[in-house]
């Protein structure tokens, strides 16, 4: 085993989840590694405002994720961004992780955090036309659509918040949703209601996108009587959920149908030493708030393991 790559524990994925998790590990003089498949942040760093952070007024997603950063280093974590995983070895008291540049990493703990990505309509065009009037991030793309007229997909809270805000740009926002009902909650239903720029097209959905170089129209299809109509728009937000980034998790841990992995009320997953937290796990409510404290109770409960197996192996070692 190679002293110089392996660690107390390591995190694999660096949203709030997974740098929470490094800020309590390091500050417990635990030796900490953060692996990150894109730049340190996850999702959160995608987002314009946040404004129901306990302690902060008004902080955006890239800010906050900075400073979590810059905390974790403070206390001596390790962080390598861009780095995606290729080998995962979970079993046994050292597990192994390696990177696409070759290098493996081991250590005795192992937390999870991978978070998800965007959930996309799978129909004809989307692909075609992603970034180039498809997009998944309001607060990215908002402006770009400054006096047009665009369409929103989906009827959960962040279909209709993102509504909201996206009419300090557009014209005209029309929400395009496959029920008859919002799963948003109340309030969020409201205020997108009660905003003249917002219209309302029910029990529907997008079937097609069209354009040249941009897209132009789309198809909306009633899903009670089978008519599609062709709609003008100059873009399309998509916001109907996220999918976890599990796959390179398929047959390692314990998952459910959605690809969610499976853990208790300590983030332990059915693996000792592997824990998970944030986005990826089976949970009902993704903020950055329930991600924060899953990463605190993953990290608590992974260095009570630690400390565990440290005293055990002192105790062998004395024995002999």
């Amino acid at each position: 085993m190679n002293t110089n790559n392996h660690f107390d524990a390591i995190i694999i994925g660096g949203g709030p989840a997974g740098m929470t998790a490094g800020i309590y590990l390091s500050r417990a003089r635990l030796n900490t590694l953060i692996i990150s498949d894109g730049v340190p942040g996850g999702q959160m760093i995608l987002t314009h405002e946040i404004a129901n952070y306990p302690g902060v007024e008004s902080i955006s997603g890239y800010q906050l994720s900075n400073i979590m950063k810059k905390q974790a280093k403070s206390f001596g974590c390790t962080i390598k961004g861009n780095s995606q995983v290729t080998d995962l070895q979970l079993e046994g008291e050292i597990k192994s992780v390696t990177l696409s540049d070759g290098t493996t990493y081991t250590s005795n703990v192992i937390i999870l955090t991978p978070g998800g990505r965007s959930r996309t309509l799978n129909v004809p065009g989307e692909a075609v036309f992603k970034g180039q009037g498809i997009s998944y991030c309001a607060t990215c793309d908002g402006d770009f659509f400054t006096g047009k007229e665009i369409v929103v997909v989906g009827g959960g809270n962040s279909a209709l918040e993102e509504a909201v805000s996206l009419t300090k740009y557009a014209t005209k926002v029309t929400i395009v949703h496959q029920f008859d009902h919002f799963q948003a909650f109340e309030y969020a239903v409201e205020e997108a209601k009660a905003n003249p720029k917002i219209h309302f097209i029910m029990e529907s959905t997008i079937t097609g996108f069209h354009g040249n170089e941009k897209l132009e129209h789309v198809d909306i299809k009633n899903l009670k009587t089978g008519e599609v109509q062709n709609f003008l728009t100059d873009g399309v937000f998509i916001f109907i959920g996220y999918v976890p980034n599990t796959e390179f998790l398929k047959g390692k841990v314990e998952m459910n149908q959605w690809n969610e992995i499976l853990v208790n009320s300590d983030m332990a997953t059915s693996i000792p030493g592997v824990y998970a937290a944030g986005d990826s796990i089976v949970k009902r409510y993704r903020q950055v708030t329930t991600a924060v404290g899953d990463g605190t109770i993953a990290a608590l409960a992974a260095s009570g393991y630690i400390h565990q197996l440290k005293s055990r192996h002192l105790h062998e070692t004395l024995a002999h």
